[in-house]
Parts: structure tokens; sequence; C-alpha cells
């Protein structure tokens, strides 16, 4: 693994009943002056209701005076571009990129190690308390890529699904009984079921697990259940 204190990545899965705020994390550059870390993380859509949507980068000629204009007078869903993603599709989300996950999805998260997000915008709701909830505008307008405008789903190259200085995403298919640590040549992976299962020695896991696998495993220790399946691949940047 790289040099870290600690793992250096985080898997979540997501289950959005209703849309999230609008936020960003700090880029690299920016996030310690603001005492926070960056995070860049990708966005596997595991499902997706009809006419779910993601709320990613900003609409096409929206600059910053606008965007804090909209943003002042509570209409800040007008700044915002909206995508309507569907289940196997993906979507790259850098550190600075304006983005907010709509009720209706289910996604798999691949992301640095990192906990700092800035709430810029939620919707006018309240909290449990009848109070809105705190925001970090400030901290948001230093690290927004205004220039990010009405970015679309990412296409695949081969196997590869997203891959930047933190981690690398592939997508593979098995067959049933197939060695899945073929696909990864000894390197450490942690593996997550689309479909179907995964079976290692003592054990067998099913659609929505992520299994952790060591680096320099014997070749056929972990296979593809009995129907085979899809599986994300994730394993450090420097590994192909």
């Amino acid at each position: 693994a790289p040099t870290s204190e600690r793992f250096p990545l985080l898997c979540k899965v997501l289950d959005a009943r209703e849309k999230l705020s609008i936020q960003v994390h700090p880029p690299a550059e920016i996030a310690s002056s603001l005492g926070g870390e960056p995070k860049t993380e990708m966005w596997y859509i595991a499902a997706a209701d009809p006419g779910a949507t993601l709320y990613v980068g900003l609409r096409s000629g929206m600059d910053r005076e606008a965007f804090e204009e909209n943003l002042n007078n509570g209409t800040l869903e007008e700044c915002v571009h909206t995508i309507y993603p569907k289940a196997g599709e993906h979507i790259f989300i850098p550190s600075g990129r304006l983005h907010a996950i709509g009720g209706g999805l289910l996604i798999y998260e691949i992301q640095q190690n990192s906990d700092t997000t800035y709430r810029v915008y939620d919707w006018n709701r309240m909290g449990l308390d009848g109070k809105p909830r705190d925001l970090h505008v400030e901290q948001s307008l230093q690290c927004i890529d205004f220039g990010d405008c009405e970015p679309s789903m990412d296409v695949a190259d081969g196997k590869v699904i997203a891959s930047c200085d933190h981690f690398r995403v592939e997508k593979h298919k098995f067959s049933v009984g197939e060695s899945i640590d073929s696909a990864l040549a000894g390197r450490f992976g942690i593996v997550t079921v689309l479909t179907g299962s995964i079976k290692g020695q003592n054990s067998e896991s099913g659609k929505g697990a992520f299994v952790l696998v060591t680096h320099g495993l014997k070749e056929g220790r972990v296979t593809a259940g009995e129907n085979g399946g899809e599986f994300l691949v994730t394993t450090w940047p420097d590994q192909s």
C-alpha cells in the first residue's frame, strides 16, 4: 500500500431516499489552508428509480457572480447541472466539483479516506430542530471549480472506469468458477459484487458486498460464485 498512517481509501454504499445537500470537497492546494482534507471520489450507480437525478457541476454560462446571487436568493437549484443516470453508469467526482445526490439512487462510492465536506446549499430545508442546517458557504466558494460546466456520465476505457492519483477502478465480468484474482494478477484489491457472488475458501458473499483480497494471493483462491457475476475491482493507482 502507499505510505500512509491510515488506510487511504473509503468504500461506501449510499442509499439516498431524499436528495442530499449540494456540496463540494476541497482541492489539495486549498484544503490545508481551510483546515480540511482533499477528497476525490467516484460513483457507480447500482440502482436508480425512474427520474432519479444527480446534480453535478454548473449549468453552462453560470459564473461565480450569478452563482452567489442565486445562493443569496435561495434559488441555487437554477445554477446546478442535472443528470439522469441509469444503473450501471459511473462518474468521477474530483475535489472542487460541485455535486449532490438526488433521492432514489443506490450508489457505490470509492473515495480518498477523508471526511471534509462543505455544504453550500440544502434546498432551503430545516433541520430536526426547526432551524436551517449549518452551511459552509465561505469555504465552498473557495473550493468550487466554476469552470466545471455540464459534465456527463463517464465512458469506460476498456475495463477501467476510473483512474486517478488515489485509486483505479475496473469493471469485470466472470463466469461461474472463474478466478477473480486473475484480474488482480497478485495485486491487492477491493472487489465489489455488482451481480452474482464471490467465493473464498470458507465463505461466499453476494450482491452489495465489498471483499478485500490480499496481494500475492495464489490464483484460484477467490472465484465467481455459481451464477458468475459482475464485479468492480479497486486497486492502487500505480498498479496496472
